[in-house]
Formats: C-alpha cells, sequence, structure tokens
C-alpha cells in the first residue's frame, strides 16, 4: 500500500538527515541540516533544512513510524527549528541560497510547507512539541511582511504566493492576506484552453502551479481555481512517454530535454481524485504514487498531506471512486491546435513594455502547437517554438531531438507553424527574417552625433530605415506510415541561396551507432554522409538513410549541441528539397 511505502521512505529519509544536522554551536549553521551538494544548510524547501523537518515531524507523529513520539529526534526537531528562525532576515524573506536573495517566491514555498507541518504537528496534540511549534509559528508571523509587499520572477510563483498568503490567513486571519492574494489572481490564469501553461515546464513548474493553485483554492475558499489545474491535469495524460518519463522536449524552464517522471504530480492528481471522484486522475495518480521514491519536498510532502487528509492514504476506489481507467496508449492528439496564439501575440505592442522584461522573460512561446503521438512502446512528439521540431521513443531507443540551424540568422531555426494535412502528415513551418539599416537622419541625431566621441549607444536605432531584407524559410512535413514504424521527414528551403544548413540527430548517450557513412569528429559528435546509419539502444534500434556532407563545418555558431548525448550532424545547403526516411526496429514484448 502506498502509505506503508512512503511512510518506509521516510523513515530512510529521517535516518539519512540526522548526521547533516549541524551539532557544533560554533557554527553559523548550528541546528541545520547540510545540503549533500554545497555541503551548506539552507533554508529552502526543496534540500534545505525545512524538508528534513517535514520528514522528522511527520515520524514524530505518525504511530506507524519507527520515530513515533521519539525524544531524541524531537530534540533535533526543536534544534532545527531554532536554525530556521535565526536565518529568516528581519524582513521575513529568507534566501535560498541560489541566484534568488532575500526571495519573497522562495519564501512562500517555505511558507506553504512549513504552516501545513505546523498543522499536522498541532493536530497531534503531543504537548512536548509545544516550543517547536512556537518557533515555526513565530517564523510564520515574521513571514507575513514579506508575503503581503514581496513580488515575484516567474509567472508560477504568483501562484506560489497566493498558496502562501493563503496558509496564513488560515492561521492568522489577517484580511490583508485576502487582499493581497486578490491582487495576484486580478492578473488572471495563464493558461490556454487545452492545460498548457506559460512556461510549458511538464518536468517542473506544471506541476508546482497545480498544486499551489489547489492549495489557494481550498485556504482563500475560491473553487474556481482548481479548474486551470484540472486541464492541465487531463493534458499531462498525453505527455508521459512509455517508460514514464514525462515530455520535456520543448520546454520552457530548465527541465528542457532533461529526464523527469510523473511523481511530482501525484499530489495534485491524489487530491484532485478524491475531491472530483475522477476514475481517470485515480488512474493517473496510481501511476505517479508507484514512482514516488521519497515523501518530496516541503512545500509538497506526500506524508504531510496524507496525515492532513487520510484519504489520500488510498486506495481510491475506497472513498467512493470508480475503478481507474486504463491511461490511454493509444493517441493522435494536438495541443493548442485551436489557439489563437496570433491574435495575443499582435497586443504585445499595446502592453507598453516594448518587449523588454527584467529578471524574467516573456515566453513567448505560450500557446505554440504540439503534436503527441503513441502507439503503445513508440511515442513521438512534434513541437514549435523550440530548438527541437522532433523527438521519438521507441523502447529503450531515444531520438531526443531533431534540429535544424542555419548561417542564415546564426542559430537553430524554430518552427514557428504547425498544421495537420487530411492524409494524417504534419507540416511545419519556420520563417527568419534579416536585414540591413541606414543612416539615422539627421534631424533625428543626438547633441553627442556632432562632438569629438559618439557612441553608438547613444544613437536612435529604432529610427534607421530598413534595407535588403531577406526572409529564409524552411518547411518540413513529417509523413508517419499507420504503425509510426516508418517516418519520412521531407525539408524544404529554397531561398536565399547557398545557405549553409545543419541537421542535427540528437540520440540518448546510452546507444550506439553500428552501421552509416560518418567520420567521427569526437567528444560523441558524428558526421554522416551516405549510407544507412543504424543507432541501437537494447533491443531496439532505428536506421535513418539520407546523410550528405555538402560543407564541412562541424558546428553552427549559436547553435550549442547538447553534452552527453551522441549527436549525428548532417550538412546540407540551400536550395534543398530533401527527405529523411527513420525506420523502427519491429515492436518487441516486454
Amino acid at each position: 500500500m502506498l502509505f506503508e511505502q512512503i511512510v518506509q521512505k521516510n523513515d530512510e529519509a529521517v535516518r539519512s538527515g540526522l548526521p547533516r544536522q549541524v551539532l557544533d554551536k560554533e557554527s553559523r549553521y548550528y541546528g541545520g541540516t547540510l545540503d549533500p551538494a554545497t555541503g551548506i544548510a539552507w533554508v529552502n524547501h526543496t534540500t534545505g533544512t525545512p524538508t528534513d523537518m517535514c520528514n522528522w515531524g511527520t515520524a514524530l507523529v505518525n504511530p506507524a513510524s519507527a520515530f513515533y513520539q521519539d525524544e531524541t529526534l524531537l530534540e533535533r526537531l526543536q534544534l532545527a527549528s531554532e536554525f530556521v528562525l535565526g536565518a529568516q532576515h528581519e524582513d521575513g524573506s529568507i534566501s535560498p541560497g541560489w541566484t534568488n536573495y532575500h526571495s519573497p517566491p522562495d519564501t512562500a514555498f517555505v511558507v506553504v510547507g512549513y504552516s501545513q507541518l505546523y498543522k499536522v504537528l498541532e493536530k497531534s496534540g503531543w504537548a512536548p512539541l509545544q516550543p517547536t511549534l512556537d518557533n515555526m509559528k513565530q517564523f510564520l508571523s515574521r513571514s507575513i511582511s514579506v508575503m503581503l509587499t514581496g513580488g515575484c520572477h516567474t509567472p508560477n510563483h504568483r501562484w506560489v504566493l497566493c498558496a502562501a498568503l493563503g496558509c496564513l490567513y488560515e492561521l492568522f486571519g489577517d484580511p490583508r492576506l485576502i487582499e493581497r492574494a486578490n491582487q495576484w489572481l486580478a492578473e488572471g490564469i495563464d493558461i490556454t484552453p487545452d492545460g498548457e501553461w506559460t512556461e510549458r515546464s511538464n518536468g517542473i513548474y506544471n506541476a508546482v502551479s497545480d498544486i499551489m493553485l489547489i492549495y489557494a483554492a481550498r485556504m482563500l475558499n475560491k473553487p474556481e481555481l482548481v479548474e486551470p489545474v484540472r486541464k492541465n491535469l487531463r493534458m499531462m495524460v498525453y505527455l508521459i512517454h512509455p517508460s514514464g518519463e514525462v515530455v520535456t522536449d520543448y520546454s520552457g524552464r530548465q527541465d528542457l530535454g532533461h529526464i523527469h517522471d510523473l511523481s511530482s504530480y501525484y499530489l495534485p492528481y491524489a487530491m484532485l481524485a478524491v475531491q472530483d471522484h475522477d476514475s481517470l486522475f485515480a488512474g493517473m495518480a496510481e501511476l505517479s504514487g508507484k514512482i514516488l521514491e521519497n515523501a518530496g519536498a516541503a512545500s509538497v510532502h506526500v506524508l504531510v498531506q496524507m496525515l492532513l487528509d487520510p484519504a489520500l492514504q488510498g486506495p481510491f476506489v475506497a472513498e467512493g471512486i470508480p475503478m481507474q481507467q486504463v491511461v490511454p496508449t493509444r493517441y493522435k492528439k494536438i495541443l493548442n491546435q485551436d489557439f489563437v496564439r496570433s491574435e495575443y501575440l499582435d497586443q504585445i505592442e499595446s502592453a507598453g513594455h516594448q518587449g523588454r522584461i527584467f529578471h524574467s522573460r516573456l515566453h513567448l512561446d505560450f500557446g505554440s502547437p504540439i503534436a503527441r503521438i503513441r502507439e503503445e512502446e513508440i511515442s513521438v512528439t512534434l513541437m514549435t517554438e523550440t530548438p527541437s521540431f522532433f523527438a521519438l521513443r521507441h523502447g529503450a531507443v531515444r531520438l531526443l531531438a531533431l534540429q535544424v540551424s542555419s548561417y542564415f540568422y546564426p542559430g537553430y531555426v524554430p518552427m514557428d507553424e504547425m498544421k495537420v494535412n487530411e492524409d494524417g502528415s504534419y507540416v511545419l513551418y519556420g520563417e527568419q527574417k534579416k536585414g540591413y539599416y541606414g543612416p539615422v537622419k539627421s534631424e533625428l541625431l543626438p547633441a553627442t552625433a556632432s562632438t569629438p566621441i559618439s557612441p553608438w549607444y547613444l544613437l536612435p536605432h529604432q529610427e534607421r530605415e530598413l534595407t535588403h531584407e531577406q526572409t529564409f524559410r524552411v518547411e518540413i512535413e513529417a509523413i508517419p506510415s499507420d504503425d509510426l514504424q516508418t517516418w519520412k521527414l521531407h525539408i524544404k528551403a529554397q531561398e536565399p541561396a547557398d545557405v549553409m544548413m545543419q541537421l542535427s540527430f540528437v540520440f540518448g548517450s546510452e546507444g550506439h551507432i553500428v552501421s552509416g557513412e560518418y567520420e567521427d569528429l569526437g567528444q560523441d559528435r558524428a558526421l554522416w554522409s551516405g549510407g544507412t546509419l543504424r543507432y541501437e539502444s537494447g533491443e531496439e534500434w532505428i536506421e535513418l538513410e539520407g546523410g550528405e556532407a555538402a560543407h564541412r563545418s562541424t558546428s553552427v555558431r549559436e547553435a550549442n549541441l547538447p553534452s552527453n548525448c551522441k549527436v549525428v550532424l548532417v550538412n546540407v545547403m540551400t536550395p534543398v528539397d530533401k527527405v529523411f526516411t527513420l525506420r523502427l526496429s519491429p515492436p518487441t514484448a516486454h
């Protein structure tokens, strides 16, 4: 049963955490637990002391734990609470130990986890916990000021702040907390009708937005905030590879191209499976629950939530939820196909920021179309507004990315549009423009232009006349066979002539290239000039036809190839009208 599994893993986390606690009274980190990666004790919600406190606190009040009411662990927990309180800045914030300092959103993550652990400990009624509870409540009380005034960096941070404001309101009842949450919520929810959040981060930040809006909905008594979460959770059903790996090929955040699984989605799926009596959510909760390796970070600590709501301990059928539906493994799904992205982009000028945003980014790729095709062990993604336009999984074979780069506008050529033809093929288009700029009219020049020194950066470049603009357009048609065992990729790029282009087939490092005419460039790079190239991993393989070496460049400026991968390069010159054929090994029983 999942609950027993999590209790056991949490007890293991307690055992591994205790030796990391600093017990030297002369140390600045006295009472904190050292982050294994840095050797520093932090106050953050992931690798910091609050997460160890969640592990220890849930063990202390859970009769099923080997550490239930353990007096030594109780002392350690109190000591940790003193460290966290002492590390809090005078403005109520914390600095998590990376890039963000005096950070309101990182403080909010801690507040969410800390306040819910507080509820678990208080609910236990165990009197010896009172000194720890007093320290925790003081930390939370001090954080009110930064939650009332603090800002954010990224779209998901707004929902983390709302969740924290709701948690503090539930504990202290200060109406200003509701008012501040309403200010954030008044900005509107950043999700497409198909369930895509701004950051397109299936590996990390989708799940963050999901769970934080569930918390906010409950603490702020705003049930409508759960509706966008439902959309995203239904979308995620179509973004899972056969291995259980989540599709991260087009992320707008740091999970891009990295391996992530569904474990971070357990709580959103489980909480809404219980709330909605939804069989698909129950199935996804079971799927994600099977791969939980630990109780999680403080803000999403699974055991904290299970102790607060025993219904989350499962099985869900015991709560009246019908038997789970089978999570689909055969589908063709276009995400954001009907999203009127261009209409939103056309309104950017009216926003007034002129495309300038500091300490963050605009995420102009929001709502870009994505095609997901799954046939049991074959999983394919076609995507726009990313360095890669095609990715494929076939059992153990991983074609992580297929990218087009050129020297026209040095770097990758992202696809801008996607459409589906009646015959089932997919067409992607990418267009880039590059031009030149004439002299600034004399009446528009600044005073510095007539002095001995005229800095380039003081000239009104926006007033220059555009000349000799060129357009480079790439069209790619992806044509699958009915069983997805064969794909033909027809690539066209006509003008301007003599543009050096390069295609990069990026494979997982675990496999091997066993055939084909190619030059080994070192560092797992190969220039493929012809013949049938085969990449093998485990029992599966993928064969490619279409190699060419029309020029000798081994890379394209600004197109940085990923590390820890095997990359096969193909060099072509415009005009290009070329077909690559991909064939997969026959299906094997797993």
